[in-house]
């Protein structure tokens, strides 16, 4: 039997909602026979779902919401009605003149609690813990702050060696230079005889298809613009993943893979992988300055350690 309605209001991109994983992952084991329900992007927000944290997943981008972001705004009386079943809202939207919490107590008697969209990049608090801080409303504490989304079946994991590689993110400052992870690929199909599968989104897809050329065709899997709980799945399968700080390591640390991170651009502390299983490769000086060969060593420590 459930016991009430419990609605997150999540945007921001894939990395942003993975890391509040663990604030849905902590309202499902506060309250596990409730309907626990998501309004984000879809495509993101059914990795919650996959993950068996919620019930439902919203369009945050149907047409129908859009009363509820103007000050007074019409609201559609469909979901007026839907907003006013729920007990709870818990709502991580940048909402700085408060126009979307005022339209939905205008149908709405849940208790609302209003979370960061983003960090405090002056403080070192990682995102995740940022993101549970305001579930202690709800007498949550001391939640687990890991992001997990557990797709594998027993013995899933890949013991061939399956290299999951992602060479985008959303800035090219984040970007480790192209020739260096052609010398990478290069020689990983030299020195070692494990898959690789490539993963990007569509805006990678030319760099994709040129780095592909460098892996022979048998040893290879490209996955461009899949849909984030397919890749989930297929990264689950693989034994370690290499990439950017990007959303997209994320997910494969969310799915339990040992992982390198070549970290540029953003605080460490706040936005690096909430992973033990996952190493950073950094240097102050930029990207461009982390050697292939410096790289491909750590590769081959992380491919020979436990699956």
């Amino acid at each position: 039997m459930s016991q009430g309605k419990i609605l997150v209001v999540r945007g921001g991109a894939i990395g942003d909602f993975i890391l509040t994983l663990p604030a849905l992952a902590a309202l499902r084991k506060q309250f596990p026979r409730s309907h626990l329900e998501v309004l984000g992007y879809p495509q993101m927000a059914s990795l919650a779902k996959l993950a068996g944290y919620v019930n439902e997943v919203r369009s945050i981008e149907a047409r129908a919401l859009a009363g509820f972001f103007a000050r007074r705004g019409e609201l559609d009386p469909v979901l007026a009605e839907h907003f006013g079943s729920f007990n709870i809202i818990v709502s991580y939207l940048y909402d700085p003149d408060e126009i979307f919490r005022e339209n939905v107590a205008r149908c709405s008697k849940a208790q609302f609690i209003a979370g960061p969209h983003r960090p405090d990049e002056m403080q070192d608090t990682h995102a995740t813990e940022v993101f549970l801080k305001p579930l202690e409303r709800l007498a949550i504490f001391s939640a687990n702050p890991v992001p997990r989304i557990d797709v594998r079946s027993s013995g899933q994991r890949n013991a061939g060696g399956t290299l999951a590689v992602h060479p985008g993110s959303g800035g090219e400052k984040k970007n480790w230079p192209e020739e260096h992870w052609e010398a990478l690929l290069r020689n990983i199909v030299a020195n070692t005889d494990g898959r690789v599968l490539l993963v990007g989104g569509e805006a990678e897809e030319a760099r994709l298809q040129r780095l592909s050329s460098i892996v022979p065709i048998e040893r290879l899997t490209v996955a461009v613009h899949q849909p984030l709980t397919e890749l989930a799945v297929r990264m689950a399968a693989c034994h370690a993943f290499i990439g950017h700080d990007s959303g997209i390591t994320h997910l494969a640390a969310a799915v339990g893979l040992r992982g390198l991170a070549l970290w540029g651009g953003t605080k460490p502390d706040i936005w690096r992988p909430r992973s033990e299983r996952f190493e950073l490769l950094r240097d102050e000086r930029g990207l461009n300055v982390l050697e292939p060969q410096m790289v491909f060593d750590a590769v081959i420590r992380m491919m020979n350690g436990p699956s």
